[in-house]
C-alpha cells in the first residue's frame, strides 16, 4: 500500500510541475459556469463522474477548499479503520489509510470511476463540489455524508495563502486582488457563499452530518465522539486518544511530507481560527458581513457557523 501513497503524492507533484510551465490564464477552466484547476480536473472526468455509482456504505466528506478537509479526512479514515477492527497507524489498518485512488472525487482521469468499482467497501471519498454537480447516485444511495463548513473569513484567508503557495492555482500579488476575486465568483470550485447556500438545501437529511471547523477546534474530543456516534462506531478511551493524537495539527504537519509530499507544508500552514484579522480591512470585513447576511445568515448552515462569534472583530 506504500505504492498507493506514492502514486497519489506523485499525482499532485506532477500536476504542480505541469502548472509551473503554464500561463496564469491557462491554470483554470470553466465547466458549467464554475472554475476548476486544469492540471487536476478535466471536462472529460466531470462527464464520466455523472454516471458514477455510489454505494450505501460509501463515506463521503464534502467541504469547500480550505475548510479543513485534510484534517477531517484523517479522523474519518482512522474511524473507518476502527470500524474494521483495526488499529489506526498499524500495518493491519493500511487499507483504510492508503487509498488506491486519489480520494478527491473530481480529481483524476476519466477512467478513475471505472477503477473505483473494484475498490472494497467502505470507499472513502472527499469532494469540493457543490451538491448539484455531484452524481445523483450519491444522494440516491443514502450514503453517509459529512459536510464540513468553516467561517468564510478564515476560508478566504487560508485560500489566499494556499493559492500563493500552490503552482496549480493562480497566485496573487496582493490580498486586495485576491479578496476581489473571492467576492466576485472567480475562485476554483466556485463561490463559497453559493456553495453554502446550495448545501443548505440538504442540511436536514438524516444521512448528512454537518460539522464546523470551529467546533472541532473548540472541542476535538467531543467532535470525534459525535462523528463516531453518527458512524455507529463505539469508541474506547484509548481509541479516542489515538485518533485525537494522529489528527492533531502538530502530528499531521510533522507527517505531511510522507502523506502529501512537497505540498505538505502548504496544506498545513497554521490550522487556527481568526487569522482573517491579519488581512481584512474594515471595509472588506463589512463587505463580507453584508454578503453573508444577504445569502446565508438566516439558514441552518448560517446559524451553525456562529458568524457573530468568529467573524466580527
Amino acid at each position: 500500500m506504500e505504492e498507493s501513497r506514492k502514486k497519489i503524492v506523485g499525482l499532485v507533484e506532477n500536476a504542480e510541475a505541469a502548472a509551473n510551465s503554464m500561463r496564469r490564464d491557462e491554470l483554470l477552466f470553466s465547466y458549467k459556469g464554475i472554475l476548476y484547476p486544469t492540471t487536476v480536473c478535466s471536462p472529460e472526468s466531470f462527464k464520466a463522474l455523472e454516471s458514477f455509482e455510489a454505494r450505501r456504505d460509501d463515506v463521503i466528506l464534502a467541504g469547500y477548499p480550505k475548510s479543513g478537509t485534510n484534517w477531517l479526512s484523517q479522523i474519518l479514515t482512522d474511524l473507518i479503520a476502527i470500524s474494521q477492527k483495526k488499529t489506526p497507524g498499524s500495518e493491519s489498518s493500511v487499507n483504510a489509510e492508503e487509498p488506491e485512488e486519489f480520494p478527491y472525487l473530481e480529481v483524476g482521469d476519466a477512467g478513475k470511476y471505472e477503477r473505483m468499482t473494484k475498490l472494497p467497501s467502505p470507499r472513502f471519498m472527499v469532494t469540493h463540489l457543490r451538491p448539484e454537480n455531484l452524481p445523483k447516485s450519491i444522494f440516491q444511495s443514502n450514503a453517509k455524508i459529512f459536510l464540513l463548513i468553516r467561517n468564510p473569513k478564515d476560508v478566504a484567508t487560508s485560500y489566499y495563502h494556499y493559492s500563493n503557495g500552490l503552482a496549480l492555482l493562480p497566485s496573487y500579488e496582493t490580498w486586495d486582488d485576491f479578496f476581489t476575486d473571492f467576492m466576485t465568483r472567480k475562485m476554483s470550485w466556485g463561490c463559497y457563499f453559493e456553495y453554502l447556500s446550495e448545501w443548505n438545501k440538504y442540511a436536514d437529511k438524516e444521512n448528512i452530518m454537518t460539522i464546523t471547523y470551529e467546533e472541532m477546534k473548540e472541542n476535538p474530543a467531543l467532535s470525534v465522539k459525535n462523528i463516531a456516534t453518527f458512524f455507529g462506531i463505539p469508541l474506547t478511551e484509548e481509541q479516542l486518544h489515538l485518533v485525537l493524537h494522529r489528527s492533531s495539527f502538530q502530528s499531521m504537519k510533522k507527517n505531511s511530507d510522507k502523506t502529501h509530499g512537497s505540498v505538505g507544508n502548504i496544506l498545513f500552514r497554521k490550522g487556527g481560527v481568526s487569522d482573517w484579522k491579519n488581512l481584512f480591512t474594515d471595509d472588506q470585513s463589512k463587505e463580507m458581513d453584508r454578503v453573508f447576511e444577504e445569502h446565508i445568515a438566516g439558514t441552518k448552515l448560517g446559524k451553525k457557523l456562529k458568524y457573530d462569534l468568529y467573524c466580527k472583530a
